[in-house]
């Protein structure tokens, strides 16, 4: 293997598992330890990363990706988390992912944390936006007035994007507890 392709595969990632969580305690650290326990990444030493989805990279079930790790292991992440004790506050966490046509470019994974949004509205933003990111870089031009569905339809019609994803948790904040939600999209290999 040539050494600059070793060095490439060392650094860039290989491959990436989306996740979420939710958590209810009284104390807010807790109830965000409790979110990532859910999402089965509490054992991790997690370090937020901006957002871009590697070339060459592959999305691969939580199973598979837990299942290569090591208790204490850093862990590169695109992170979205959401807190709240206000009683009956909808929260949510979402993050967004981008894969472009072509495997040799990068795509973009965004994050979206809100209030008042469902899970469906906070994913489905965090989607378009991550969308968004990919077509600008990919030449693909709109006018700035145009609606998201009318964006989706260009993007589809140029052919640079091939997949848009999402994962998402929301919650409802319960009386006399701190609610925390998380998405994640979590670099391995």
């Amino acid at each position: 293997m040539d050494k600059n392709k070793k060095m490439y595969e060392h650094f860039v990632p290989q491959e990436i598992f989306l996740t979420k969580g939710i958590g209810r305690h009284k104390e807010k650290l807790a109830s965000f330890e409790e979110a990532l326990r859910d999402a089965q990444i509490a054992s991790y030493n997690l370090v937020p990363v901006s957002s871009i989805f590697p070339p060459h990279c592959k999305t691969i079930p939580v199973a598979k990706g837990v299942k290569s790790l090591r208790s204490g292991q850093i862990l590169h992440c695109v992170i979205s988390r959401n807190t709240s004790n206000e009683h009956k506050r909808l929260i949510s966490a979402s993050v967004g992912l981008a894969i472009p046509k072509d495997p040799k470019t990068h795509g973009y994974i965004s994050e979206h944390h809100s209030f008042g949004e469902t899970e469906k509205m906070a994913g489905e933003y965090a989607e378009d936006l991550a969308a968004l990111m990919l077509s600008t870089t990919l030449g693909i031009e709109f006018d700035n007035d145009t609606n998201w569905n009318q964006k989706e339809e260009i993007w589809k019609m140029s052919g640079k994007i091939v997949r848009t994803t999402n994962i998402t948790q929301s919650a409802i904040c319960v009386d006399g507890l701190w609610t925390t939600v998380v998405a994640a999209a979590v670099f391995v290999k």
